[in-house]
């Protein structure tokens, strides 16, 4: 059974924090309206209030179509749905005053906010550039702090080295941080785009993702989707997305008893057979992630998750983890996942399985239908240890604002 969504106006009162700053977070929510696609933006959110920081939401169109329908299955320059959207998303978190949309196809700012947006901006400490996909205008240009952080690490480089202009953007922020966890290190091969990466992962308001009795009867699940975009080649190296790893695993069905399902999105018809045939339990992902509270339904009633990685994250060693399953994990829910060299930082064996091959697939779903209570407790476990929200932010904070005030300090000397 469920809970109901967080609503942190009325249940959680955020503490006046001593050094209480304003953030602006950039971030991805009227034009990707799906609850799959913002909660991690939510979380960061709820965790800087949570923090009790003063914190505003700021989304920009773009200067290019860029808004999704997911009813229509559209991308245009209509932001009207993802506007209804942010509207009710914003309102349940306790936020509905304080976000901002500007649309930049008519230059107009909509949302509860528009009218005093740019002074906000204006005042802001630091801002917050989730996945770098809002350009920095110059509303925001004179933040002291202004942070990229990269959500997909490999494919950030590549596009930096290959595409003209692709540094612009990244080179206005004054710290960058990446979820590869081991980017720098000599067994990483994600390729160097000359910046200074620095590690972090997802953070998760763990209020908002409490722990509720797993289904030992229930499906091993995932919500993804099938090709996010194409492979990407670097010196000779290809680097691809779910569907180029996903032919190992593709029979996994008939080599267990577990039942498995992935609400999958953008499956070619061809391939949606094959995976069926094999045994996959195959679900349309649009109601699921219809809302972010769905969403997180849809994963508390599951009973693990079972996950490969985009190849490109496996293939470089990256150590990155998924947003996704920290919120299994948060859930009391264990996961099997393909591993990205994240076993170099987070530990395995009770609450998240990692696995190379699929006979260490398999090895590892049996494990979880061998002992599902002890690892949805280790999964829980692993989630406060390593992805609260307020040891994540926290840190991150510090090491942004100590890089602003160094930048700051040397300009003064020159």
């Amino acid at each position: 059974m469920s809970v109901p969504y967080l609503n942190m106006k009325t249940s959680t009162t955020p503490p006046l924090a001593s050094n209480r700053l304003r953030i602006v977070v950039l971030g991805y929510v009227v034009r990707g309206p799906m609850g799959g696609m913002v909660t991690s933006n939510l979380q960061y959110l709820m965790g800087l209030r949570q923090l009790g920081h003063d914190v505003y939401f700021v989304e920009d169109s773009d200067d290019y179509e860029s808004c999704y329908n997911p009813v229509t299955q559209t991308l245009d320059a209509d932001p009207t749905y993802g506007l209804e959207f942010a509207t009710d998303t914003f309102e349940r978190i306790g936020m509905g005053d304080r976000w901002a949309y500007y649309d930049a196809h008519t230059s107009r700012w909509r949302g509860p906010s528009a009218d005093r947006i740019v002074s906000v901006c204006a005042d802001a400490d630091l801002v917050l550039n989730l996945c770098g996909v809002n350009p920095l205008r110059p509303w925001l240009e004179q933040a002291p702090a202004r942070v990229f952080i990269d959500e997909d690490p490999t494919f950030t480089q590549i596009k930096h080295l290959t595409r003209p202009g692709a540094r612009y953007l990244v080179d206005q922020h004054t710290k960058h941080f990446s979820f590869a966890e081991n980017i720098g290190q000599s067994d990483c091969s994600i390729p160097d785009d000359g910046i200074y990466w620095q590690p972090t992962r997802q953070p998760i308001v763990l209020d908002d993702w409490p722990v509720v009795p797993g289904p030992s009867d229930g499906r091993f699940t995932t919500i993804m989707s099938w090709s996010s975009y194409p492979a990407q080649q670097y010196k000779g190296r290809r680097y691809g997305t779910k569907c180029d790893a996903f032919a190992a695993y593709a029979d996994l069905p008939r080599k267990t008893k577990a039942s498995l399902e992935m609400a999958v999105a953008a499956v070619p018809l061809d391939v949606a057979r094959h995976l069926s045939a094999s045994g996959w339990c195959l679900t349309d992902p649009t109601p699921v992630s219809h809302r972010p509270w769905t969403y997180r339904e849809y994963i508390q009633a599951s009973k693990a998750e079972f996950s490969i990685a985009k190849h490109g994250y496996a293939v470089s060693r990256s150590g990155w983890f998924s947003e996704r399953s920290a919120c299994y994990l948060a859930s009391g829910r264990p996961v099997v996942v393909q591993d990205t060299g994240f076993t170099r930082w987070l530990p395995t064996g009770e609450g998240v399985i990692a696995f190379n091959t699929p006979e260490e697939a398999v090895a590892g779903i049996e494990e979880i239908e061998r002992r599902y209570a002890l690892h949805c407790r280790a999964a829980r476990a692993i989630a406060e240890e390593y992805f609260d929200a307020r040891k994540i932010l926290r840190r991150l904070l510090e090491e942004a604002l100590n890089a602003a005030a160094f930048a700051t300090q040397g300009s003064r000397v020159t």
